[in-house]
């Protein structure tokens, strides 16, 4: 079919009808909001093509010259992107921080990008600029349970914000560094404060060597980036050790703080984790809380992925002392349920965000009640849409009975593990992340009697086996786990691990027995067999 000439009256029609009620296109969109699981079941077809396959389809660097069809089109992005990706919704997908979506977050996700609001200012946002800040309000209730009269105060306080939407966890985190950075190097008599005059200048002022950033060996990446963007230096986001829970161990975190006391490097902010990326631990945030408030710095709390717990009766008291951060990160695109990506980050104090206001002439004017003020990113869409639609629809009860699934199945799966005698568990769940590895019950009993050496050099075959076995199972397409690589105090080494994330509510008990007894077929592929034979060969030498 020829291409649409590039004239006026056939751009006019992009922008306000579809080209007819049959249309590619609305088929899809109606295909998807009829039966949206239906849909990706029988649109996304098992990996059959790879990474280097299909970067083909996508390796012209020339803007195509004339218009098209948007029917042309939707059949480009049927075939190339729709049956080529990966089905994160899944409930055999457990291998990463993605679930299913509840139903009613397509047709709200489209209204919102109809409406197309941006939420940096007032005048592009009218209504979602409150709507934006009652869900910051909420989630500062649910963190920090303030009495009513403290929100009625500083709800829609036009000089300040309660806290900040941002794109996910990264922006978060680095947002509430920025904060605690500015804070911590305020103005004070002739210096004009570090936003003004610079890092340098901040120091010398201070006549300190440097700053740093005090979080667990288990902490999110983002940190890394956010010392590099603000000026501190990655050297200076000190990476202390865990315990055999994956927990900040705090004597290493007193160890650590005397270290930089001696080098005359002041202490930033200490992070805790709530909900480790890969084990989903928790810090001991009441014991973090007592040592921020002791040296002096600020105490931010990273719950992106475990601050939904706190809807959960039975397991908030696993989040006891986040109350006393003075900033927390969560994000609504992991348990909230909602759709890429939308973080959040909040301060206890409401006036803490005042240290990074900006404001410009033609918008985000002193007194107006602009988000942008007091956010890192410009324009943003009305994500907050999305989450009161989640607060509202699946409310707090709703929100308890999704986090206890997810715990109580995590559960379930690890002592299906143990029962099973082929396989290990390698941290026990807090959350509802948890780790394991395929090591058949004879290779378990020699390595708890083994040397060192021999347990190395068993361990170092087994790291492939667990490499391999992912990945025949990604390949294969019909589940999916992850791996990463964790130090498994019983054998003092760092082991590679199979991961598993358990907030999809549709994964059935049924489901983890297929995805274990998938695994067990997987291993009979010659290739991880004649790994397992060479075990048996070093377990016959002892």
């Amino acid at each position: 079919m020829p291409k649409a000439s590039a004239n006026l009256e056939n751009l006019y029609r992009i922008f306000t009808v579809p080209e007819g009620p049959d249309s590619t296109l609305r088929a899809i969109d109606q295909a998807i909001a009829d039966d949206v699981a239906g849909f990706l079941q029988t649109h996304i077809v098992a990996i059959e093509r790879n990474l280097e396959e299909i970067e083909a389809d996508f390796s012209s660097c020339t803007i195509p010259e004339e218009p098209t069809y948007v029917s042309d089109y939707t059949e480009f992005v049927k075939e190339n992107l729709v049956a080529q990706s990966v089905h994160t919704s899944a409930p055999g997908f457990i291998g990463h921080m993605t679930s299913a979506l509840p139903y009613f977050m397509l047709p709200m996700a489209r209204l919102m990008t109809a409406l197309n609001q941006n939420v940096v200012k007032v005048e592009t946002s009218k209504a979602f600029t409150p709507m934006e800040r009652q869900v910051l309000a909420m989630l500062h209730n649910l963190v920090f349970r303030k009495q009513e009269d403290f929100y009625s105060s500083w709800i829609h306080n036009s000089q300040h914000a309660l806290g900040a939407f941002c794109s996910g966890g990264t922006i978060a985190n680095v947002t509430a560094l920025w904060v605690a950075r500015n804070r911590l190097f305020a103005p004070r008599g002739d210096f004009r404060g570090i936003a003004q005059e610079g890092l340098f200048s901040a120091l010398r002022n201070r006549g300190a060597e440097g700053v740093a950033v005090l979080v667990s060996e288990r902490g999110h990446y983002s940190f890394g980036k956010a010392a590099d963007l603000l000026g501190l230096g990655r050297d200076n986001l000190v990476k202390v050790r865990t315990d055999s829970a994956n927990r900040i161990d705090m004597q290493q975190l007193r160890e650590e703080h005397r270290r930089l006391m001696e080098r005359n490097i002041l202490p930033l902010a200490l992070v805790g984790i709530a909900g480790t990326t890969e084990t989903g631990n928790i810090d001991p945030l009441d014991a973090m809380a007592d040592f921020a408030a002791e040296i002096g710095c600020h105490f931010h709390v990273d719950a992106a992925w475990g601050g939904p717990t706190l809807f959960s009766s039975r397991h908030r008291h696993l989040l006891a002392g986040i109350q006393r951060a003075d900033s927390v990160t969560i994000d609504a695109h992991k348990q909230l349920y909602v759709p890429m990506g939308a973080g959040m980050v909040i301060f206890k104090d409401p006036t803490a965000m005042s240290a990074i206001e900006h404001h410009a002439a033609y918008i985000l004017r002193h007194g107006s009640k602009d988000l942008g003020s007091h956010t890192l990113e410009g324009s943003r869409p009305g994500m907050s849409m999305l989450v009161h639609a989640g607060f509202s629809i699946i409310g707090r009860k709703g929100y308890e009975i999704l986090i206890d699934m997810g715990i109580d199945k995590a559960k379930s799966f690890a002592a299906m593990i143990d029962r099973h005698p082929d396989f290990e568990l390698t941290s026990v769940p807090e959350l509802n992340i948890l780790t394991y590895r395929y090591c058949p019950q004879p290779v378990q009993q020699a390595l708890a009697i083994a040397s060192q050496g021999v347990r190395d050099a068993i361990n170092t075959i087994l790291d492939q086996v667990s490499q391999l076995l992912q990945k025949h199972q990604r390949e294969a397409g019909k589940t999916f786990v992850s791996r990463t690589r964790l130090p498994i105090a019983r054998y003092g080494q760092e082991l590679t691990v199979l991961r598993v994330v358990l907030a999809n509510p549709l994964t059935t008990g049924d489901i983890l027995e297929a995805i274990l007894a998938e695994q067990c077929e997987i291993v009979q592929d010659a290739e991880i067999r004649s790994l397992l034979q060479q075990i048996e060969e070093i377990m016959g030498k002892y």
